[in-house]
């Protein structure tokens, strides 16, 4: 069983920064990949950004050029640097891994971003 707690989330001005962090539970971390999803109220949950256990990143093309996924293994935690927001970036991001053996999903409780003047 692997636990998820995110945190870092807030409010901010457009044009500000945030940074999000998920700390994990177990060592399966280590293995296997997370990726930061949002959900704004009234849309569908969204991948924003993922990293495999290696370190490769992919991010959604809404994000690309501003927000940064990064990964510590020896924290057991994953972050989410998040620049130049826009109000459209305002959701609840959740923290999700994927078990690298089972496949089995976890997910976060979820941290609220909220981006307006």
């Amino acid at each position: 069983q692997v636990q998820l707690v995110e945190s870092g989330g807030g409010w901010v001005q457009p044009g500000g920064s945030l940074r999000l962090s998920c700390a994990a539970s177990g060592s399966i971390f280590r293995l296997s990949p997370v990726a930061w999803y949002r959900q704004a109220p009234g849309k569908q949950r969204e991948l924003v950004a993922s990293i495999t256990s290696g370190g490769t990143t992919n991010y959604d093309d809404s994000v690309k050029g501003r927000f940064t996924i990064s990964r510590d293994n020896a924290k057991l935690t994953v972050y989410l640097q998040m620049n130049s927001l826009k109000p459209e970036d305002t959701a609840l991001y959740y923290c999700n891994l994927e078990a690298w053996r089972s496949k089995s999903l976890y997910w976060g409780q979820g941290t609220q971003v909220t981006v307006s003047s």
